[in-house]
Order: C-alpha cells, then sequence, then structure tokens
C-alpha cells in the first residue's frame, strides 16, 4: 500500500479503502456509519467497510445504499393485516414460510423489519402478523423485547 492518496495524491494517506484497497487521506475519504444496514441480515462484504475512495463509493457503494433506501421506503408503505384481522384476509393465500424476528427493542422496529424482509421477498403486503412482548430486568431496570412472525403475500386491492 503507497502512503500517496489516489484522489488527491497528497502524501500519508493514513485510510485505505474497503473496494479497491487503495490509500486513501481522511479529507477525500467517504465513510458509512456503523449501523446504516441494520435491516439487512447479512451485509454484503463490499458495505461492511468503513472508509471508501471516492470513486469506489460513487459507483460501487452508493447505488446499493439507494437500493437499501429504497427498499425500507417501499417497507415503510407496505400493507399490513394483523392477526385480528381474519375476516379481511381470509382469501389470501399462506403459501409461504413465515418470517421471524426476535429480540427487537421497538414494536414499529419489529413491524418494520417483518415488512423489508417481505419486501426482499418480492410481496407486498404481510399477514397474520403477531407481534409480542417479553419484559427483561435488570435489576431496577425494565424493558421490553419485542417478537413478531408475519407470513408474506401479495395483495390486490379487488379482494
Amino acid at each position: 500500500m503507497s502512503s500517496t492518496c489516489c484522489v488527491c495524491q497528497k502524501p500519508k494517506a493514513t485510510l485505505q479503502c474497503g473496494c479497491c484497497k487503495e490509500a486513501v487521506c481522511k479529507n477525500c475519504a467517504q465513510f458509512l456509519e456503523e449501523g446504516r444496514f441494520s435491516f439487512m441480515t447479512k451485509v454484503p462484504e463490499m458495505l461492511s467497510h468503513g472508509a471508501y475512495c471516492t470513486p469506489c463509493f460513487d459507483f460501487k457503494v452508493m447505488p446499493e445504499v439507494d437500493a437499501y433506501d429504497a427498499d425500507v421506503k417501499a417497507a415503510r408503505n407496505i400493507a399490513v393485516f394483523f392477526k385480528d384481522q381474519s375476516k379481511e384476509t381470509r382469501l389470501m393465500k399462506r403459501t409461504e414460510k413465515p418470517f421471524k424476528i426476535v429480540d427487537c427493542e421497538d414494536r414499529d422496529e419489529t413491524l418494520l423489519r417483518l415488512a423489508y424482509f417481505a419486501v426482499q421477498a418480492k410481496f407486498n403486503a404481510i399477514i397474520d402478523v403477531e407481534i409480542t412482548s417479553r419484559k427483561v430486568r435488570n435489576g431496577a431496570y425494565q424493558t421490553h423485547l419485542w417478537s413478531g412472525t408475519a407470513i408474506p403475500t401479495n395483495y390486490t386491492a379487488r379482494r
């Protein structure tokens, strides 16, 4: 690894690009925060590095970030039917295996994770959603951990 920045050609580049392994100075490096892809079960190797040079970030990383953001946005707009809404969903097919989420810190995050997995599998609705919580006591401090299951399906408004 040379100590010259691959972007601005200044000496003493201290960082290394996650994609091309070239030296990058701190001023030219593009960074991704640690929990950026928190809904993915397995983050791709290319996106797991912290620093990138500008060309790699623009042409390799940003399309992946934009696709992830589009999936999260689509997950926010997915149709959700809870378990007690069985009259509305009685004609929908339940052929897919249910998604299961365990130990989330928030109820809304649990629901969004279930919806994100449905969007990843190319579905537009989740049915029979069941979200439960359990208390976790740590001395005098008490929190809830949320778990949920849902069956993905495709939904049309005519049903």
